[in-house]
């Protein structure tokens, strides 16, 4: 599968966002039980294969087929299906969990797609959803539209009777990390000081940025190690959930029930 750096990949992915993920995913393992689970935008399914155990059916989707496939392939016993993630070609109330983990920014009006989540949702499940705060997010082209808590809040309760919003955040060694990296962009964005990337294509944009990361994200795995005297390795050790959120807040964790129907 071709790196754009949106899809976690061992070993092509830095591994503090990898620990992102997997801090993400385990949050999401504490608010589920046993039934069907609908994992949404499961790429190679390396978060899906988290939550298979015995008493719980695991459903990998993703919109392209390729991955779709090579999900399955990789993991024994998930389940994949290929759908569009605004418009799911699945029954309604036929899961009793549903986890968008990082999707729900990629939607230019994300409205259908947690109108979706909920639709497959039984009355009794639970929904999580995992999306970057808005003020501590990169400049990211593929993310199309960022929230901050009470957006995501007033759009989660038009679909559900029962909302809560956390944030999913770093100890010091993350923020240093993410830090890092920020400043590795901002020297970047640098050599377009006129703005040019916004008025190109947009998808000459996209793939200039797809191409950027590919050329980043080895070099800052140099450079980490060449640190790594001082800096902590990064591990979803380092994040934990809070119910007070700031713009440093690195990620939103939202956990929906009792869909309206």
């Amino acid at each position: 599968m071709k790196l754009t750096g949106e899809r976690p990949i061992e070993g092509k992915t830095p591994e503090s966002l990898l620990a992102l993920h997997e801090a993400g995913y385990r949050e999401v393992q504490r608010h589920l039980g046993a039934g069907r689970l609908l994992d949404l935008g499961c790429g190679l399914g390396d978060g899906s294969a988290r939550f298979l155990r015995a008493d719980r059916t695991v459903v990998g989707l993703d919109y392209e087929p390729l991955a779709a496939r090579d999900a399955a392939q990789r993991h024994q016993g998930l389940l994949t299906v290929c759908s569009d993630g605004a418009r799911l070609a699945l029954a309604s109330a036929s899961f009793d969990s549903v986890c968008s983990s990082h999707l729900i920014e990629h939607f230019i009006d994300p409205e259908p797609h947690v109108a979706e989540i909920a639709r497959v949702l039984r009355d009794t499940g639970t929904a999580c959803i995992i999306t970057p705060n808005a003020p501590a997010d990169f400049e990211n082209p593929y993310h199309l539209y960022l929230f901050e808590p009470g957006d995501l809040r007033a759009m989660l309760l038009r679909h559900f009777e029962d909302v809560q919003v956390y944030g999913l955040d770093g100890d010091e060694a993350v923020k240093v990390d993410f830090e890092r990296r920020r400043l590795f962009a901002r020297r970047m964005l640098s050599l377009d000081p006129f703005g040019l990337r916004h008025r190109m294509p947009r998808s000459w944009y996209v793939g200039l940025h797809a191409g950027a990361r590919r050329v980043a994200y080895p070099m800052l795995a140099k450079l980490n190690k060449q640190s790594t005297e001082t800096a902590e390795v990064v591990t979803a050790d380092n994040f934990h959930v809070s119910s007070g959120i700031d713009p440093s807040t690195l990620v939103l964790f939202a956990v929906a029930r009792r869909p309206r129907r």
